[in-house]
């Protein structure tokens, strides 16, 4: 008798296409923090209030998710979570217009609701169809190029939407990203509605009946039962903060003015603005006008939210920066993110000969010495790269590296933390994306110790929890509890 060998190469292509827009959304509310920081006069901690929010929409939403995982499927739950992003970035996208910071938050929270339920059904799917062990580490990583490249994509382009200018940036500039946003997830529920996925976790018939009798016999144990899988939710929380702090943070830090050119803008605004030089003001502004729609143009009059940040720099109520444009901070933002799709393409190559424990000790202790040189490489140091049009920072050359560091964390931690887990794993991933609000709370403390110390020693938050991850690779992650039965 032949046994009928199933294919789930649909599924599994489904499940890349909503790793991809999980990037695409959370990047892009990193990435919205230098436009937020300027046009509402944000600081360097509130500017990370929209990814707070998203991210704080896990701890909120992770457990309940995984409930509606196990009770209604795969199926149900990502198309729920397709649904509630479209509203969220929809929220997002009218903020734009009624110029409100408040309704920004509002939508970037309700969009965290919708990247928490998709992350619940990715992980756990991706590695069950890939059999556990190194197989599903292979394929979450697989999975994490498409992901990289939402990631890679989202900076980029709004880099490319807001010009060379962040000052007179809106949140309204970044409309058509948005719009494009809110048609993957139309598009997306329609083939998740049209596409047969697999529920190998979905609670039977008989398991149904029994909860709702009342009459369901309570299991002593649990995903918490696991010592592996509780540092491993620690080290989610660790290494989510540690992959969308660096890169924001960095944002913040290429778009800050130094101290001479905080003195330019001063000088330029406080000339322009002279009533003797009204006629010089007036010609400008209409030559800014007229080439409002040219990407190479840099606008010559001074903004007022442009001449407050200069002077809180001059004044030391700011932190300097390296005043780099924002489209040259994109590109290196996107660098990163395309970096952390080429980790992961290696990582899925070689994940089926190289263990998850392994990796993650390896790429742990390189990410500890590229942050190393960010925060220690002199300001003075800059390089030319040769398909980027400017100088950049050598020490942001090694922010850009640390990608492909981070490319291969999440599948390792999550393939270590989940091994054995069996029947626990629907609750284990609900407990796995209640952590992930590390992304959210670790930027907003590293962009509160920017304010006061810095940007270079807000760094040390990042090496911190790179430690932890390097102890979990070496010694948390082994499975001590295999007595309990999981079957």
């Amino acid at each position: 008798m032949k046994t009928e060998q199933k294919n789930y190469t649909l599924p599994i292509i489904v499940m890349f296409a909503l790793f991809f827009m999980i990037a695409f959304v959370t990047n892009f509310a990193g990435s919205m923090g230098v436009i937020v920081k300027n046009q509402f006069h944000a600081s360097n901690a509130l500017s990370q209030l929209g990814t707070l929010a998203n991210f704080i929409a896990y701890a909120c939403m992770g457990i309940p998710a995984g409930i509606i995982l196990k009770r209604k499927g795969y199926k149900f739950t990502s198309l729920a979570a397709v649904t509630v992003g479209f509203v969220g970035v929809g929220i997002q996208f009218l903020s734009g217009y009624v110029e409100s910071f408040g309704v920004y938050v509002l939508g970037a929270f309700v969009a965290g609701f919708s990247m928490c339920m998709l992350n619940i059904v990715v992980n756990p799917m991706l590695n069950t169809l890939g059999g556990g062990g190194n197989k599903g580490n292979q394929l979450i990583q697989f999975g994490g190029s498409c992901n990289s490249i939402g990631g890679t994509i989202a900076p980029v382009l709004l880099g490319y939407l807001i010009g060379g200018s962040a000052e007179t940036a809106t949140v309204s500039d970044a409309a058509p990203a948005m719009i494009i946003a809110m048609a993957i997830f139309a598009l997306a529920a329609v083939i998740i509605g049209l596409v047969r996925i697999p529920e190998p976790h979905i609670e039977t018939a008989e398991e149904r009946a029994a909860r709702k009798a009342g009459n369901k016999v309570k299991d002593k144990y649990g995903p918490l039962s696991f010592r592996h899988f509780v540092l491993g939710a620690v080290a989610i929380f660790f290494y989510v903060g540690i992959e969308v702090g660096i890169p924001n943070i960095a944002n913040l830090y290429m778009t800050t003015p130094t101290v001479e050119s905080a003195q330019k803008l001063v000088a330029d605004y406080e000339f322009q603005q002279d009533p003797a030089n009204a006629e010089f003001l007036a010609r400008i502004e209409a030559e800014d006008k007229a080439n409002a729609d040219n990407e190479d143009y840099a606008p010559q009059v001074v903004a007022e939210s442009s001449y407050e940040k200069a002077r809180g720099v001059l004044d030391g109520s700011v932190k300097e920066g390296r005043g780099l444009t924002a489209k040259l901070a994109g590109v290196l933002i996107g660098i990163y993110w395309f970096l952390m799709m080429c980790g992961r393409l290696i990582g899925g190559a070689i994940g089926g000969r190289v263990s998850s424990r392994r990796m993650l000790a390896v790429v742990s202790s390189m990410a500890m010495i590229f942050v190393l040189c960010i925060m220690f490489i002199p300001r003075s140091a800059v390089v030319e790269i040769p398909f980027i049009e400017g100088v950049v920072p050598v020490n942001m050359v090694f922010m850009v590296l640390c990608g492909l560091c981070t490319s291969v964390m999440w599948g390792g931690i999550f393939n270590l933390a989940a091994e054995g887990l069996g029947k626990y794993t629907p609750a284990a991933s609900g407990i796995f994306m209640t952590l992930v609000c590390g992304g959210g709370i670790l930027p907003f403390l590293q962009g509160g110790i920017a304010d006061m110390a810095g940007y270079m020693t807000s760094y040390w938050l990042v090496f911190g929890c790179l430690c932890y991850l390097l102890f979990y690779a070496l010694a948390g992650s082994k499975n001590v509890n295999k007595d309990i039965k999981t079957e």
